[in-house]
């Protein structure tokens, strides 16, 4: 069912923007921006006992984590699952959870871990008992991996074209750096957004962290934050030694991935910069040669749109990211693609990590179209268009970064990279300069 479009958001007209890339590996091409699209409705066409909303999350070494919703208040918490479809040879039971939002009061949300699981294998699973069976292939332990990122995602026909997008190519985790839903209150919306996203996220783990669209604040009236994400989205921050589901990391097949809160404390002392710290300093970069940060507020940013907002947070913990040799920073919030070159401390800095921006998922909010001039040397390539990103780890040293821009119908790689390990840089690693500048020896890290 369609939704009108808001009408704050009919000012995006059809423009028509040339680039020149700064990029060796693109060579640009005149593109015609579309309109924004409608916003859609998923409705909900199973029973009350069925499950809906079905998606699944890494959750520690050989687990994951089956999430659905059921109207049905009475429908157990168990996962059936095997390798054949149609033949269980486990059955796991867990826990649920439900909310009231005002006058809102969600279904029984489960939440069921699984495992141990075998790498790079398919299985089949069935939820509560009743409904359709999922199946869903874990993600391998060696190189390679591919990772799918998209920000800002929402839930609009830009939306749906995107995922079907992401879906015409297999990948192995999807990463989502922020604003999901845009429920923003609206608590429906949030079951819309599951139904609309289930075909994907049942079959491949979706590792999310919060945005702003998430937070769903009321002043003086409602001061606990993030209660549907928290209660529909449980990401595997325990397993990670996190103490809020707004932050956590995972490993998988050679790669650390650090899910970042943009809006939780993050000042030093606090207790996210804390674990960050501590949770940075457990990487053995023998086993792990690649690390991957997600947070929704951009540090570096060219485009006017949400500028400096991310400057308190990159003040905060950016030394911590450069000391560990974190090898690329993703970030939301801003709706169009921008890639930087390495930077620390806003310098260029071979040590430093790749910075890029991919809000551009489909949000209701229209696209971020202006960006300042003239072009700064830390940026790299930038347009503001959907779309999806995709990075292939091929093994230890190097790793293939591409942006896929939503052409409507048709998918267009406008962006790609080769990114060489922070680990393979032996300079890299024998001296870190601090903002102050002294030195530390690479026997002290």
């Amino acid at each position: 069912m369609a939704i009108p479009w808001p009408k704050h958001s009919l000012h995006l007209v059809l423009t028509m923007i040339f680039f020149i890339s700064q990029s060796s590996y693109t060579l640009q091409i005149p593109y015609i921006r579309y309109p924004p699209r409608q916003l859609i409705d998923t409705p909900h066409r199973r029973s009350k006992s069925d499950p809906q909303q079905v998606h699944i999350s890494l959750a520690g070494k050989d687990y994951m984590r089956v999430t659905w919703v059921t109207e049905d208040k009475d429908v157990p918490s168990i996962v059936e699952y095997g390798k054949i479809s149609r033949k269980y040879n486990a059955i796991i039971e867990g826990d649920s959870t439900r909310y009231r939002y005002f006058f809102y009061s969600s279904g029984k949300i489960h939440q069921v871990k699984i495992g141990p699981l075998e790498p790079s294998t398919m299985y089949y699973y069935k939820c509560g008992g009743y409904g359709p069976e999922f199946s869903f292939k874990t993600p391998p332990s060696t190189f390679p991996i591919e990772f799918v990122v998209v920000g800002d995602l929402g839930q609009t026909e830009w939306t749906r074209s995107t995922l079907a997008h992401v879906d015409s190519k297999d990948y192995d985790v999807f990463l989502l750096p922020g604003d999901l839903s845009y429920a923003d209150t609206h608590q429906k919306l949030w079951d819309s957004f599951g139904r609309l996203v289930e075909q994907y996220a049942s079959r491949r783990p979706w590792m999310v962290t919060e945005g702003n669209h998430e937070i769903e604040f009321f002043p003086w009236i409602r001061r606990h934050t993030f209660k549907a994400y928290n209660a529909r989205w449980l990401m595997p921050y325990k397993e990670s030694g996190s103490t809020s589901n707004l932050y956590y990391s995972f490993d998988v097949a050679g790669s650390h991935i650090v899910m970042l809160g943009s809006y939780t404390d993050f000042e030093e002392g606090s207790d996210q910069y804390k674990w960050v710290e501590t949770d940075l300093g457990k990487v053995d970069r023998t086993v792990t040669p690649w690390v991957v940060v997600v947070v929704h507020v951009p540090w570096y940013n060219t485009n006017s749109a949400h500028k400096g907002e991310g400057e308190s947070m990159r003040k905060a913990m950016e030394e911590l990211l450069y000391k560990a040799r974190v090898d690329v920073v993703f970030a939301g919030h801003v709706h169009a693609y921008e890639r930087f070159t390495r930077i620390y401390d806003k310098k260029p800095n071979p040590c430093g990590p790749v910075y890029i921006t991919i809000g551009d998922g489909g949000n209701r909010e229209g696209l971020a179209l202006k960006f300042e001039g003239p072009t700064s040397e830390l940026s790299l390539y930038r347009e503001p268009s959907f779309g999806h990103g995709r990075l292939r780890v091929v093994d230890e040293s190097r790793a293939h970064w591409s942006w896929h821009r939503n052409n409507d119908s048709q998918s267009l790689v406008a962006d790609q990279v080769w990114l060489q390990s922070l680990t393979t840089i032996k300079s890299c690693w024998l001296t870190t300069v601090h903002k102050d500048g002294s030195y530390i020896k690479n026997d002290e890290l």
